[in-house]
């Protein structure tokens, strides 16, 4: 239980309960993890330590912003090796979530975590985040969209405001040099509906990690030309 009392310690500080079952499913995912690393490219991360306070820690400290704690249909937009989906799943599992990735393979390891870990309530989609929101099945249709580390704000917003239902949050956890990327992106925040609400900053236990997360609620619904094609929210920015 070499890592049971930083991760108890983080719960702690995000107002979560933590125990025994939680701790063995992160162990078993960051088993998992590095398993699957030597086969396809996951996370440049491979210590023990640090994918748990790098990659966990930092995915579970999105509930700082404690209304998440109600929200409970999410999707994960890029969500890469499961970040912050899968953490989000474990340490809370009344919450209905999607993780959305566009390559394959690595939606084929998130199966495989959420099988061993016999996780519920939580499904892989393989796609673009630009496909999927112009289906009436997943547009506006989310209490929560949450991205880690996957575009600039302005590009973010547009992949990720269309699942938005008006009052839900997208919630994009960032670094910690935001405020420029934030100015740069409120045009498209605002045109796509949104409103920065609060940027909230995250320290990761034993470690002088710093990030911030900025919270967007949805306050007008997406127009429906957004968002534009794939590729076209990346090469032309909304500016």
């Amino acid at each position: 239980m070499q890592y049971f009392d930083l991760l108890s310690s983080a719960c702690k500080d995000i107002g979560m309960d933590f125990d025994e079952k939680m701790y063995n499913n992160f162990i078993k995912y960051k088993d998992l993890i590095k398993e699957w690393n030597e086969k396809i490219n996951l996370t440049a991360i491979t210590e023990d330590e640090e994918i748990i306070k790098k990659h966990f820690i930092d995915s579970i400290k999105i509930y700082k912003f404690s209304p998440l704690k109600e929200c409970k249909k999410i999707i994960d937009i890029g969500t890469g090796a499961g970040f912050p989906g899968i953490p989000i799943r474990i340490v809370d599992s009344n919450k209905e979530i999607i993780l959305l990735d566009s390559l394959n393979k690595r939606l084929k390891f998130l199966d495989e975590v959420i099988s061993e870990l016999q996780l519920n309530n939580i499904s892989t989609l393989h796609g673009r985040a630009e496909d999927f929101s112009k289906k009436s099945e997943y547009r506006e249709k989310f209490d929560a969209v949450v991205s880690r580390a996957v575009a600039n704000l302005a590009v973010l917003s547009e992949f990720c405001l269309p699942y938005v239902k008006i009052g839900g949050y997208f919630i994009a956890m960032k670094g910690p040099a935001i405020d420029e990327e934030i100015k740069e992106g409120e045009k498209a925040i605002g045109l796509l509906g949104g409103k920065v609400e609060e940027i909230i900053k995250v320290e990761i236990e034993e470690s002088d990690l710093q990030h911030n997360l900025v919270v967007i609620k949805k306050v007008n619904n997406t127009p429906g030309k957004y968002p534009r094609k794939a590729g076209t929210a990346a090469k032309n920015p909304i500016k």
